[in-house]
């Protein structure tokens, strides 16, 4: 039987959700995907993050005005979105990662130990200016980000 948002808040558990990778038109997608099924939607551009005076030196610097994150949510369901930030690594039909939001540090950092074990990790699991954050390719080859927003 499917639970609630309410039910899995109050088990205190991880929520699964889409995140979609564009080449360059996530502002776009996202808003067309508003428009069909309605909801909230956030951006955050690649200069609004924060994040460009750290971004790594083996990869391209991205434009300032692509989006970093987005997020469309409605009820019971969130589509995360961003534009790829390198370019020639954008193949359409390969661009969705599964994201876990967490609800702890505790539970981010085993989801993490365990899913990335034996896999490629691209971010290790580290804090961010939007909160805790991880991106690796299981040993099946899933690819996953993990996300926790808080301190604690």
């Amino acid at each position: 039987m499917l639970k609630s948002a309410r039910q899995r808040k109050e088990e205190k558990m991880a929520q699964l959700n889409p995140y979609l990778h564009f080449d360059g038109t996530a502002r776009e997608a996202m808003n067309f995907y508003k428009e069909v099924l309605g909801g909230e939607l956030e951006f955050t551009t690649v200069g609004e993050s924060g994040m460009m005076g750290d971004w790594p030196d083996n990869m391209p610097k991205p434009d300032p005005e692509k989006i970093m994150h987005s997020s469309l949510k409605k009820e019971a369901w969130t589509i995360l979105a961003s534009d790829m930030m390198d370019p020639s690594s954008f193949t359409k039909g390969d661009n969705v990662d599964l994201c876990l939001v967490c609800e702890s540090k505790e539970e981010i950092e085993d989801l993490y130990n365990k899913l990335s074990e034996g896999g490629k990790v691209f971010m290790e699991l580290d804090k961010q200016s939007f909160g805790w954050f991880a991106q690796f390719t299981d040993k099946f080859g899933t690819e996953w980000m993990l996300q926790f927003d808080g301190d604690k």
